[in-house]
């Protein structure tokens, strides 16, 4: 029997097939699906900032790209016992217009970097994503399959 695992705002779950991860609420944050294609174990990670820099309390340290991502991978692969993971990303949504064309205020730009580049320096691979635009997002992640279901208000998109 399957059941679905929720993952809220700078937050994440590990678990394994048959289960479902699940995150709602993705507008300019990032929903980062994780997954061990042999044991069928995944993790699911809710960040909300790019990174810890400039921060004095990282511990809630779920929330920013820079250190979530690389301590659940070392969960995960402590869990499974296996090194090859890839991934699957989410959100980084512009919700708000802004005047200023100035980088540091478009936060889901800046988180979508920021998962890209700690993804790659892990040597973890992208297997497909859904970021940017206007919109709003939840997430839904098959462990069995490592399939995606991205979805928006009147709209719902499997990223394969």
């Amino acid at each position: 029997m399957s059941e679905q695992v929720k993952v809220g705002i700078s937050d994440y779950k590990i678990s394994e097939s048959p289960n479902q991860l699940v995150t709602i609420g993705l507008g300019s944050c990032i929903g980062i699906a994780l997954h061990e294609p042999v044991t069928k174990a995944g993790a699911l990670i809710h960040i909300m900032l790019p990174e810890s820099t400039g921060f004095k309390d990282t511990t809630k340290w779920e929330k920013f790209a820079d250190l979530a991502i690389p301590k659940v991978v070392d969960e995960l692969k402590k869990k499974t016992g296996k090194k090859k993971i890839v991934a699957k990303i989410a959100g980084g949504s512009s919700m708000f217009s802004f005047n200023n064309k100035n980088d540091t205020m478009q936060i889901g730009k800046r988180n979508t970097l920021a998962v890209e580049k700690a993804l790659k320096d892990l040597g973890i691979p992208i297997l497909g994503d859904h970021t940017g635009g206007k919109m709003g997002r939840s997430m839904f992640v098959d462990l069995e399959t490592f399939e995606v279901t991205v979805r928006m208000v009147n709209r719902e998109l499997h990223i394969l």
